[in-house]
Order: structure tokens, then C-alpha cells, then sequence
């Protein structure tokens, strides 16, 4: 097989298969999950995060006026855009939180799309979404994030399971918290930045996507080339 023809086909491969792999990841335990979310719940507002990390000052003013930790807005912001503003989904989600156009963005008052590539707009924006939906899921945060990412009217108040990818995503952001907490030389295991579809709310939205041991690539040869 021609080099270049196999290197392709490689390509390909490696595409299809890691969405499908990333999306159906049942070694989450979502109890646990959860539970890891109540104990953060219990000391956040103490957290600061370990690094300094950009528009820093849009985190702080934002956590402070609706009562958020500043924590949990960086991590959110990191998992979403890596803090690029100007980052726009498919499914058209823009900024730093990546805020849905128009439906959500019109929901808190934003009627210009200039406006969620300002910064601390979108950043506040985002923590006004989050206060909300923690009101709604009465402080668990493990659900009130999977409605950030699914939806509310797709995540039930108390009780049920929650969709395969809700639960990913909470456990994604929960890894982006561990990083603004310690600082690390390695990104979480994540968030290897590949494009893919999200979730079936917003299957053009992109996500930052975790490859598995079937899909990672391995340096040297391709297999086909031997």
C-alpha cells in the first residue's frame, strides 16, 4: 500500500473511532463523580487557583458578583475554549464559555453577537448561566454542569441517570478544576484538542477530545508501513 494512501486511511481511522470511544466511556463512576463535586462544593469558595491564568481579571469580578468560586469559572473556561475569545463551535457557541448564539446568549440578555466576544461579558454571562442552573439543581453542581453542556430540560432535577456524555463532561471539567487547583506540566488526559461532534443536544458543537489506548496514535512506523 502507498505510503501516503495508508497514512490516510490511518487518519481516517483514528477520527471515526474516537469520537464513538469518547462518548461511550462507562468507567465513569458517576456516584463517585458527584461525590467529588459535594466535597469541592463544601471548601470552594477558600480555592484560589495555582497559576495565573488569562483575563484573570474578568474570573474575579465575575465569581465575586454572582457568588461563584472563581475556581470552577477557570476550569469551565479552560475545558470550553482554553481561553481563547474569540472561539466559535459549529453549533455556534462563542467566547470563553462558549455561550450558545442566539438562544442561550438572548436568555441572559445579550442581543448582540459583538458581545460574547468581549471577554468579561462572556465570562460574565457564563457565571450567570452556571448561578442559575446551580439554583435549579438545588447546589449539585455535577448535574447543574451536565445542564450546562445537555441542557436543562434534558437533565432531571433529583433522581434518573444522566446521559452517557453529561456525565463525561462533568468529569472533564472536574479534571480542568484539578489543574487550575495544582498546576501540572500535562494537560488533563481530556483534552487532547481534536474537533468532534459533542453530544446529540449540540452535535456540531465542539469538544475537546480524549483519545483512548484503542485510538491513540503511536509514534514511529504506522502499523501499515512494516
Amino acid at each position: 500500500m502507498p505510503r501516503l494512501e495508508c497514512t490516510l486511511l490511518l487518519c481516517l481511522a483514528l477520527l471515526v473511532a474516537a469520537p464513538a470511544s469518547a462518548k461511550t466511556d462507562t468507567s465513569i463512576d458517576a456516584g463517585a463523580l458527584e461525590a467529588r463535586w459535594q466535597t469541592f462544593s463544601q471548601t470552594a469558595a477558600q480555592t484560589e487557583p495555582a497559576l495565573e491564568f488569562p483575563y484573570a481579571h474578568c474570573f474575579k469580578r465575575a465569581a465575586a458578583a454572582h457568588e461563584l468560586p472563581e475556581t470552577l469559572l477557570l476550569a469551565v473556561a479552560r475545558g470550553e475554549s482554553d481561553f481563547e475569545p474569540e472561539a466559535r463551535s459549529h453549533a455556534n457557541a462563542y467566547g470563553l464559555m462558549q455561550i450558545l448564539w442566539p438562544g442561550t446568549a438572548k436568555h441572559l440578555g445579550l442581543n448582540r453577537l459583538a458581545d460574547l466576544l468581549e471577554p468579561c461579558t462572556n465570562v460574565e454571562a457564563g457565571a450567570r448561566y452556571l448561578k442559575e442552573l446551580l439554583q435549579r439543581y438545588q447546589g449539585n453542581l455535577h448535574r447543574a454542569l451536565a445542564a450546562y453542556n445537555y441542557g436543562p430540560s434534558r437533565i432531571p432535577v433529583s433522581g434518573g441517570e444522566l446521559p452517557d456524555g453529561a456525565v463525561w463532561y462533568s468529569s472533564y471539567i472536574l479534571r480542568h478544576l484539578d489543574y487550575v487547583l495544582n498546576g501540572s506540566g500535562k494537560r488533563p488526559r481530556h483534552s487532547l484538542t481534536i474537533a468532534a461532534k459533542r453530544n446529540s443536544r449540540s452535535p456540531n458543537r465542539l469538544f475537546p477530545l480524549r483519545l483512548t489506548n484503542m485510538t491513540r496514535l503511536q509514534f514511529g512506523r504506522p502499523w501499515c508501513l512494516n
